[in-house]
This record gives structure tokens, C-alpha cells and sequence, in this order.
């Protein structure tokens, strides 16, 4: 298999992209194009060994961070984005993988691969680490306004990827709501309730704020408005507590060899909650694989979101998401037809 990376995306391109992912290829025994400035690959590549599994596929130009997403990708068409996704587009390699600019990643997406039919807007989905697992949560952030359908739509695809990819066997779908009663929300999620619990999944109705991280949902569904500042919130959150608990720990503690023992235990704390951990977010619901990933992201970071990438392609995600979602525009033609029967 062979993915395509956008070696000029994030905060620390090419140094981290490149190192990631030579990574992925060593432990995923993948093939990787690297798309991107050439010299400046080049100028990495020859830091390691790459072997034949890594081709450089050069682009002129990179879409900034500062650059409007829509028309950036309109008007830098040789960018190494715009030429990762091309080239899942032509078939030469199975899935793209990017750090940089979010907007653009997904507005690449959706303008050279197109939406799957039947899907009205694709969303971003991540794993949040928990105390008793994960919780995948959808959309963080393509969509700040969504319509009820937009919801049940996410469900159905946070459902195939929970059961598929993250290997659950009947992954349960919650509703962000600022209440448990099914009366509680604002006008999309009291709308939208009703319609997720008809769509003939494990719906266990809404779920609050304070139980993201409990691991009470499998599946967490939400609009990209809301979805975005939990992530964020989230983020921010586990980093200045997990800095605040080191300081006052390693304050209180004298003794080196009790030391020792903390430190190895905050390392795994830190390593649970990392999002390097869980690599890049899919981007559910366009015609081909599209993983974003953070704008911090690591080399391991990378080569995680590779990862992703390649477990969305072994499990035929794309085809799956098409024939789910076609068997649930049927069953609400069914429902339509047999309601005005009525």
C-alpha cells in the first residue's frame, strides 16, 4: 500500500513529516510518497536510510496557514496538499495524509475527491482518550453548522468507524446535549434525537459534558462548532494539569529513587492522553481516504495518522460508509412512503 504525505504541512515540516514518516514505513511496511519542496526532503532523506519504499513527488508551492482554505486550493494548484490528494485521485496512491492547513485539507478533499453520495457534508472525527477506553467524537470542526440530518449522517459514520477501525462490536452513539432527558438541547439536537433514535443503532440517547471522558458513548455526535471547542477545551485542559500535577509531585518528592518511580508513572499518563498517541482525524464521508492531523503534530504523531490511514483503507471504510448510508436513505424513503400510506 502506498500513501501519499504532505511533507510541508504543520508547525515543524519537513523535519518531523519526513522522520514520521520513514517510521511508518519502517513499522507499517508501507510505501510513502513524500510531497513537497524536493530540496527540502531531499535535505532530510539523506539524514536516514529511506530505501526504494519512499518516492519524492516535488510541488512549488505550500498552502499556508494564513491562506483562505477555499482559494488557496483554487489558486495553488502545485501545492503539496492539492497534489497528495491529486494523487489519491488518480489512483497512484491509497490515502493522504497532512499536517498543514485544516481548512485546505478538507476543502482538497472535497474538491478532488468528491462527497459519497448521499452524504450531504463529510465530518472530522478523533479518538478522545478516557478513563475506561476512548470516545470517538464527530464533527470537530468541518462543519460549525449543521441540519439534524447532518447528525444522523455523522452517526452513521462514527458507527461504521467505531465498529470497523477502533474494533468495537456494537459501538454505542450518544448526542452532545447540555441534558440526559431526551427534552433537553438546542433546536438541531432536539431534532435530531428523534432521528438517531429510528436509525436502528445502539442510540443511548443524549449525553452531558461532563461524561465525554467517562467512557459512557462510544460515539460521540455533535456539530463542528461545539465539537471544535471540546477538543480544544479538552487539550488545553489535560496539558495544564498534567504540568501543574508534575511541578507539585516533583516538589513534594526528595527521595531519587521515589522519583524515579513518579516520573515513569506520569511518562504513562502522559502517554494515554497524548494525541500523538491516536494520530490524525479522519475525514469521514468524501470519496477516498483523507487523514488531518494537528498542527503540532510529532513524527510519531505522523506516523500514527499513517496508521490511520492504512487501517481506513484495509477495512474498505469508504465502500462501507456508501452502502450504510444507501440502506438508510432507503429505510427513510420506506418510512416516508409508509407514513403518508398512512
Amino acid at each position: 500500500m502506498r500513501v501519499a504525505v504532505d511533507a510541508m504541512g504543520g508547525d515543524y515540516a519537513p523535519v518531523e513529516i519526513v522522520k514520521g514518516a520513514l517510521q511508518a514505513v519502517e513499522e507499517l511496511g508501507l510505501a510513502i510518497d513524500l510531497v513537497g519542496d524536493e530540496k527540502q526532503i531531499y535535505a532530510e532523506l539523506n539524514k536516514y536510510h529511506a530505501g526504494d519504499l519512499v518516492r519524492v513527488i516535488h510541488a512549488a508551492e505550500v498552502i499556508e496557514m494564513r491562506d483562505h482554505p477555499a482559494v488557496a486550493v483554487r489558486r495553488k494548484k502545485n501545492s503539496s496538499i492539492v497534489k497528495a490528494t491529486q494523487l489519491v485521485k488518480d489512483g497512484a496512491v491509497k490515502a493522504v495524509v497532512s499536517a498543514g492547513n485544516t481548512g485546505a485539507s478538507m476543502t482538497s478533499a472535497l474538491l478532488t475527491l468528491g462527497r459519497i453520495k448521499g452524504i450531504d457534508r463529510p465530518a472530522l472525527a478523533i479518538v478522545l482518550p478516557g478513563e475506561n477506553g476512548f470516545t470517538l467524537l464527530l464533527d470537530i470542526g468541518a462543519n460549525v453548522d449543521c441540519k439534524p440530518r447532518n447528525l444522523l449522517q455523522f452517526s452513521i459514520m462514527g458507527y461504521l468507524y467505531a465498529r470497523q477501525i477502533l474494533g468495537v462490536t456494537n459501538p454505542r452513539i450518544g448526542l452532545l446535549s447540555n441534558g440526559e432527558e431526551e427534552t433537553k438541547g438546542n433546536e438541531i439536537t432536539l431534532a435530531a434525537f428523534p432521528l438517531l433514535a429510528n436509525a436502528g443503532f445502539n442510540f443511548i440517547g443524549n449525553v452531558e459534558g461532563r461524561d465525554i471522558y467517562r467512557g459512557v458513548a462510544d460515539v460521540l455526535v455533535c456539530d463542528g462548532f461545539v465539537g471544535n471547542i471540546v477538543l480544544k477545551a479538552g487539550e488545553g485542559l489535560a496539558e495544564s494539569l498534567f504540568k501543574i500535577m508534575k511541578e507539585e509531585i516533583m516538589r513534594s518528592i526528595t527521595n531519587w529513587g521515589n522519583r524515579r518511580v513518579t516520573g515513569a508513572a506520569l511518562q504513562e499518563m502522559q502517554r494515554r492522553i497524548e494525541f500523538a498517541e491516536y494520530g490524525g482525524a479522519p475525514l469521514l464521508g468524501v470519496n477516498g481516504v483523507s487523514v488531518v492531523c494537528h498542527g503540532r503534530s510529532s513524527a510519531k504523531a505522523i506516523k500514527n495518522a499513517i496508521r490511520v490511514a492504512k487501517e481506513a483503507v484495509d477495512n474498505d471504510l469508504v465502500n462501507e460508509i456508501r452502502e450504510s448510508i444507501m440502506i438508510a436513505e432507503k429505510k427513510e424513503v420506506d418510512r416516508t412512503d409508509a407514513q403518508g400510506s398512512a
